[in-house]
């Protein structure tokens, strides 16, 4: 489906953005290629094929999952005003 002007002026108008006639002349015939190209990517049968995220081959670094304190409690305590016991004291907000 080609683009017109009127709809090149809808989305100008929808992004906000202000085109002159001379610059709508030189977008339109870019934005028809563009669109004819989608076309004829949405014709082609991907029956079958995996959903992939890059085109090339990876697989993910794994890492052993296990809860640690970070080893760093008096460094990030130091920061706070106040601590007891090695907590945050901070004021009681619920009466």
């Amino acid at each position: 489906m080609p683009l017109d002007h009127e709809t090149v002026t809808r989305i100008a108008r929808l992004a906000r953005i202000r085109l002159t006639q001379e610059v709508q002349e030189k977008t339109l015939p870019g934005l028809n290629s563009i669109l004819g190209f989608v076309e004829q990517l949405s014709s082609i049968n991907t029956e079958g094929v995996e959903p992939m995220v890059s085109a090339s081959a990876t697989t993910l670094r794994l890492r052993e999952d296990r809860v640690d304190d970070g080893h760093c409690r008096d460094a990030v305590l130091a920061n706070a005003p106040e601590s007891f016991a090695g907590f945050f004291v901070v004021p009681k907000v619920v009466e």
